[in-house]
């Protein structure tokens, strides 16, 4: 396999994990200000605790993003999807607080400190 067959099939790897990504988050945001609970809910919040660990350990940096690289994707990071540049170059910016926010409501919740 090419360098730039590898790239392909990073870059799509990682475009479908980012938008499975992007979903759980707001799916444990959703849940965190509605109440609405199921096993969906246990799995978003599994995939985003998830992330939020690979993220921790990898210094705050999408490994993906690197192998990216590795196989010939801009070094400043651009071009690691297939998706747009300006969706993606603020993710940790974004949904950071959104995943935090979602996870404060939820404790709240579990507390019976949130509103039901």
């Amino acid at each position: 396999m090419t360098d730039a067959q590898r790239l392909v099939m990073v870059r799509s790897i990682h475009s479908v994990i980012y938008l499975v990504m992007a979903g759980s988050v707001l799916v444990v945001l959703y849940a965190g200000l509605t109440g609405a609970h199921g096993g969906w809910l246990w799995a978003a919040a599994a995939l985003v605790g998830g992330e939020s660990l690979v993220f921790a350990v990898s210094g705050m940096k999408c490994p993906l993003t690197a192998l990216a690289v590795k196989y010939g994707a801009g070094a400043d990071g651009l071009f690691d999807t297939f998706l747009p540049e300006r969706m993606t170059r603020y993710t940790l910016r974004v949904f950071g607080p959104l995943v935090l926010l979602g996870a404060l409501l939820l404790g709240a919740r579990a507390s019976g400190l949130g509103w039901s």
